[in-house]
């Protein structure tokens, strides 16, 4: 198994329980750690883009992000699920791309991130199905395998892969891999939450319109 591969493997099993605990048990538990995932994002964006003209921008963004995050966790009945269900899309996008692009490989994506292939976008968007099957398979959610949902999985995965891809133009022009090293395998938080910053804020939009 490539190293890189097993480093993040091994971060993931021992990061997920944690973050689970802090969403499912919410109140002060959930804020503390959307608290501690915000001062370190804003921290890693600043040494990204500190001196740039769009650097208190993306600040504000941020901070809009998060308090999304929030609401999501505390404004539907179904408690913490539907939060989870959207970081779950989040993950699988993350995931097909990955897996996809490795297996599959083939023609390059986006000069942005040379590592991203059209293969991985593909099993991206096939993968960001998989949360909504398992929510109806286990009765998580009040949801139908519809056309309405399927979409909303697609739209949620493509916001998802557009912040991705913001990300690393961005960090393409600061000349960076990782945004930290925080997480083995991963690099910073902003590695790992880049997508979900922006799907969030946007899933939050399409649940008050649904």
């Amino acid at each position: 198994m490539d190293k890189e591969l097993f480093k993040r493997i091994l971060s993931s099993i021992t990061l997920i329980p944690v973050v689970l605990f802090f969403i499912i048990k919410g109140s002060l538990m959930f804020i503390l750690l959307i608290t501690l995932c915000f001062l370190i994002v804003v921290y890693e964006w600043n040494n990204l883009s500190k001196k740039k003209s769009y650097n208190i921008l993306g600040i504000i963004f941020i901070l809009f992000s998060f308090y999304t995050v929030y609401r999501i966790r505390n404004d539907f009945n179904t408690d913490y699920f539907y939060f989870l269900f959207i970081i779950s899309i989040c993950i699988a996008t993350d995931i097909g791309g990955y897996v996809f692009g490795k297996i599959i490989g083939g023609k390059k994506l986006s000069k942005i991130s040379p590592n991203k292939t059209i293969a991985g976008t593909i099993g991206s968007f096939i993968l960001s199905i998989i949360p909504l099957v398992i929510a109806l398979n286990f009765n998580f959610l009040d949801l139908e395998f519809n056309l309405t949902n399927i979409i909303f999985c697609l739209l949620i995965s493509l916001i998802s892969q557009i912040g991705d891809l913001f990300i690393s133009l961005i960090k393409r022009k600061a000349e960076i891999k990782d945004t930290g090293n925080l997480l083995p395998g991963h690099g910073g938080i902003l590695d790992r939450m880049d997508g979900i910053i922006f799907a969030v804020p946007f899933s939050y939009f399409l649940l008050k319109l649904i």
